[in-house]
């Protein structure tokens, strides 16, 4: 009869979030606290922005794994911080999530066109809902 093993067996929890870093660019401070909290809740790493330059300015400095966009922001617009993104060679497979008001076809497809991995309507989408994108478009999915 064979011995049973002795050796414990460790569970790895379903969603390692702990080393992933999100960026949210939203300027809108309810909204960026709202999801920045449900993120925390989930063991991401948050960075805030509340504009395009200093979005830019913690991509160069912190290098995230993934960037939250919203597209109306004060100065640079998030379609123009999408596109510096995606001009960096450094950064240009960086997966850039768009989280906007806007929904007009030719917003999104302008967004996607410039590198978007996707386009989400806040309003169609709750704070959960964004975690579980998130973690799809990292995983490859």
């Amino acid at each position: 009869m064979d011995k049973p093993n002795s050796e414990p067996v460790t569970l790895q929890p379903v969603n390692d979030n702990g080393n992933v870093k999100v960026l949210l660019i939203e300027d809108d401070r309810f909204l960026r606290e709202l999801i920045a909290q449900k993120l925390e809740r989930e063991k991401f790493q948050v960075m805030q922005a509340v504009d395009g330059e200093e979005g830019l300015r913690k991509l160069g400095e912190q290098k995230p794994n993934i960037v939250l966009l919203d597209l109306i922001l004060p100065g640079l617009s998030g379609f123009d911080v999408l596109k510096k993104i995606k001009e960096d060679s450094a950064n240009a497979s960086m997966p850039v999530v768009i989280l906007s008001n806007l929904g007009q076809r030719e917003d999104v497809e302008r967004g996607l066109s410039l590198g978007a991995s996707d386009f989400l309507i806040k309003a169609h989408f709750t704070p959960q809902e964004i975690i579980v994108k998130i973690q799809g478009i990292l995983a490859g999915k």
